[in-house]
């Protein structure tokens, strides 16, 4: 039985990890935290989402809702995720972390902290995302510079970071995949009189409206042809079901920092 603990568990995201995981076999929930002050807290999880009681309290304490836990699943913010995965690695407990936006300061803190337990850490936790990256690493590895290289992506009006990590994993194997340094190639933005697209370049462009769960089209633009690949995610429970996978996956596994590509054996 893999007890876990989810941080943000009214959240959009949370909420499905608490509700799925209940529902699947071998989980068992010991934690749900949220933020300090937080109006439910002291209150049954269970309830709070619809659902029979749990006996698992609500609470602003991250080391109440984690230290029985054996994994916890955090999706919030990139300094909460980091106050969360110092906790972590003082418990030596798993962790699973679907947070994005941080600065490459945080991601080297990160790295850092994974070396004292097992760590999966993604943009995206769906299956279908991630056939999706390794299909493009292919892609971009056949076309070569020969094909110019957009990333859009459309999320729902509350994300608050942009481009989304999804977009900038993408953008990245690409570049990786090509010799280019994403740094210098990545065009956020075209307005006005900017002249030729240079060769090089790779576009990543945001939607940001209304309820989308997520969508992300990266068009490989030839002379006489276009290839264009698309996934749209209608749920969040896609992403949740794969963040209990990771769960499931990472917590009988050495420290360090792994990735879904891992946990779906697709490296």
């Amino acid at each position: 039985m893999i007890s876990f603990a989810v941080s943000g568990a009214l959240g959009r995201m949370g909420s499905r990890i608490v509700s799925l995981g209940l529902q699947e076999e071998g989980f068992v929930l010991k934690g749900a935290l949220e933020r300090k002050g937080h109006e439910h807290t002291g209150k049954d999880i269970g309830p709070l989402l619809g659902l029979r009681e749990t006996g698992v309290i609500l609470t602003d304490e991250p080391e109440r809702a984690f230290k029985n836990a054996d994994v916890i699943i955090d999706f919030s913010f990139p300094a909460i995720t980091l106050e969360h995965l110092r906790l972590a690695a003082k418990l030596k407990k798993a962790m699973v972390i679907g947070t994005t936006g941080f600065s490459k300061e945080e991601l080297e803190e990160l790295r850092t902290l994974a070396t004292q337990i097992p760590c999966v850490m993604a943009p995206n936790m769906s299956v279908g995302v991630n056939l999706l990256l390794k299909v493009l690493k292919d892609i971009a590895r056949v076309l070569g510079d020969e094909y110019d290289i957009e990333i859009i992506e459309a999320h729902h009006r509350l994300k608050k970071d942009a481009p989304s990590g999804t977009a900038m994993k993408m953008a990245q194997i690409i570049a990786d995949t090509l010799s280019r340094n994403l740094d210098e190639v990545a065009v956020y933005a075209r307005k006005g009189i900017i002249g030729e697209r240079t060769k090089k370049e790779i576009g990543i462009q945001t939607i940001r409206a209304g309820d989308i769960v997520g969508e992300h089209t990266v068009i490989f633009g030839g002379i006489g042809e276009r290839i264009e690949i698309t996934h749209k995610a209608s749920s969040r429970d896609t992403f949740a079901k794969g963040a209990l996978r990771a769960a499931r996956w990472i917590v009988n596994k050495s420290p360090g920092l792994y990735d879904m590509q891992d946990v779906l054996g697709l490296k």
